[in-house]
């Protein structure tokens, strides 16, 4: 539903007034759209305006925000990032045709965080179309498509409300995603309808009965294993899966590349990471007699593999807000439900049996104090980050020694991306940074990783924000190696990094920097950056 309607002063100036003699006032598309944006809490636009885009900002509301990034892809990771850290859809305005083609890597991100954007992009006026003017965008709602939920180009100026409001509706239904709108240059001083926002319902509910045989199933497991995936915690789900988790004596285990956490990691049931390979999943979930898949698909897969998905004679139950994915999971009872009401359904069904509770996971290991690894640089920023700190991380190659070394205990405080595609951690860390205000967000990015979006922290440094950049720089694409080895390669080309300077970088985009390449000054190093009160990028060297 709308996120309030505020009485402010732009609805007071859009909405249709009437005059003396009894006809409507003159609202434009654009005084109409701007209400409606007030109305639904997307008063922050995340954009790289073009020539088609400017009618659009014709006496800006001051009660709106305009957050500005150097590239499209940026703008669309620091609207991801807003928008999971807010839990509403973020607006995003770019430049028509090739703006949108810079953005795509992040809007087939954001579709697989499932994240809530309503994306807009200008198109050359309507009367010139017919003559593929310059800037003009060709088949402008197909493209970017299939990662978008919808895509529309309305047809009249007068619809532009209309498919604006129906395009928030849409991000923000289950699954949520994004949607694109393409919006003519002159629709935006055109007359229109002003349009009243309306409450479109956001759960789903899963079928009584099958939750009902859900819950009997559990209750009478002997050894049972919960997968949980993203949408437990997109769904505000946490306190529900822990109360399951110890209510049934489940080992917990995380889905393959989640992109969130959805249980606390440090909790005594909890069992580790699932490998994105049907084998060692296999392997890892042998001896457990049900396994629940709680917002988490069935599975995420990244190499080949072959055999069963399950250990034989264990029963598979998915809990997803997504139909395509409980369509497509190959073994198994899928219902689709909100993460949220499914667990409490569960919650409410009959007693467990007896049982002995996991071991859990093992405790690990102290890194080497005498080399400076990633594993000890995760290690200390454990021991010295703020409590309640955000982690934000796009670094591949070091998320094994990370899931060891840094566990993430709190609800709400680990984000990174779910596609598998570069470029969006360090916008994204932008974003929620700007979403969660009063917060200390610690961005944690590998030396390739970062150099797909590195002009985000130009946008940081304008906004004055308290975050802290973590670069791991190895000097190479660590996590091609690896692939490499996978495939047998005795040479893997194109992966060096050599002599890129990130503090350099950080300090011409106006961001504090400090280099480490010791491990006796390491944790000045992050306790300085932890503290700061304006963006600071630590450059470590590891080993």
């Amino acid at each position: 539903m709308p996120q309030g309607n505020r009485g402010s002063a732009i609805e007071s100036k859009t909405a249709a007034s009437v005059r003396s003699d009894g006809a409507r006032a003159r609202t434009t598309v654009r005084q109409a759209v701007m209400s409606l944006l007030d109305a639904f809490g997307m008063t922050t636009i995340f954009g790289n305006p073009g020539s088609t885009e400017l009618p659009m900002f014709r006496d800006f509301p001051e009660t709106f925000r305009y957050v500005l990034g150097l590239q499209e892809s940026v703008v669309v990771g620091m609207a991801d990032g807003y928008a999971q850290a807010t839990r509403n859809a973020a607006f995003v305005n770019l430049h028509s045709a090739a703006g949108v083609g810079h953005a795509l890597g992040n809007v087939f991100t954001a579709s697989k965080n499932q994240t809530p954007l309503v994306i807009t992009a200008g198109q050359q006026a309507r009367s010139i179309l017919p003559y593929e003017p310059f800037l003009h965008a060709k088949d402008a709602t197909e493209f970017p498509k299939p990662y978008v939920k919808w895509s529309c180009e309305p047809a009249r100026a007068e619809d532009v409300p209309a498919a604006i409001a129906r395009a928030y509706y849409i991000a923000m239904q289950p699954p949520r995603g994004p949607v694109f709108v393409s919006v003519p240059v002159d629709d935006w001083d055109r007359s229109c309808e002003p349009l009243a926002p309306r409450t479109v319902s956001r759960v789903v509910r899963g079928e009584p009965a099958l939750m009902a045989h859900i819950a009997d199933a559990l209750g009478q497991a002997e050894r049972p294993a919960f997968v949980v995936g993203a949408s437990v915690a997109r769904d505000d789900a946490w306190d529900e899966v822990i109360a399951l988790g110890e209510r049934h004596k489940a080992a917990v285990w995380v889905s393959p590349m989640s992109g969130r956490c959805s249980f606390p990691e440090n909790h005594p049931l909890f069992a580790g990471f699932l490998a994105a390979d049907r084998a060692k999943i296999v392997a890892s979930l042998t001896g457990h007699d049900l396994i629940l898949a709680l917002g988490a698909p069935v599975f995420t897969y990244h190499v080949e593999g072959f055999g069963p998905h399950v250990p034989d004679g264990a029963q598979l139950f998915q809990l997803t807000d997504d139909p395509d994915v409980a369509a497509w999971s190959p073994v198994g009872i899928s219902a689709v439900t909100s993460l949220k009401l499914g667990i409490g359904d569960l919650l409410a069904g009959p007693a467990p049996r007896s049982r002995i509770a996991p071991a859990g996971r093992a405790a690990p290991p102290t890194p080497r104090p005498d080399i400076l690894t990633d594993a000890y640089l995760m290690q200390r920023i454990a021991t010295l980050r703020p409590a309640g700190s955000i982690i934000v991380e796009e670094a591949p190659s070091s998320r094994p020694p990370m899931q060891v070394w840094l566990p993430i205990i709190q609800r709400d405080t680990f984000y990174t991306c779910a596609s598998g595609g570069l470029g969006h951690g360090l916008p994204a860390a932008v974003g929620v940074a700007l979403g969660r205000p009063g917060e200390k967000v610690i961005g944690l990015f590998g030396d390739g990783s970062s150099m797909y979006a590195i002009q985000g922290l130009w946008t940081a440094a304008q906004l004055g924000l308290p975050m802290a950049f973590v670069i791991i720089k190895n000097g190479r694409y660590e996590a091609l190696l690896e692939f490499g080895r996978h495939f047998g390669l005795q040479q893997t080309v194109g992966t060096k990094l050599p002599e890129i300077d990130f503090c350099a970088l950080a300090r011409g985009q106006g961001c504090e920097a400090i280099h480490v390449d010791r491990i006796d000054r390491l944790d000045e190093a992050l306790l300085g950056a932890f503290a700061a009160k304006t963006p600071t990028l630590v450059e470590v060297v590891v080993d």
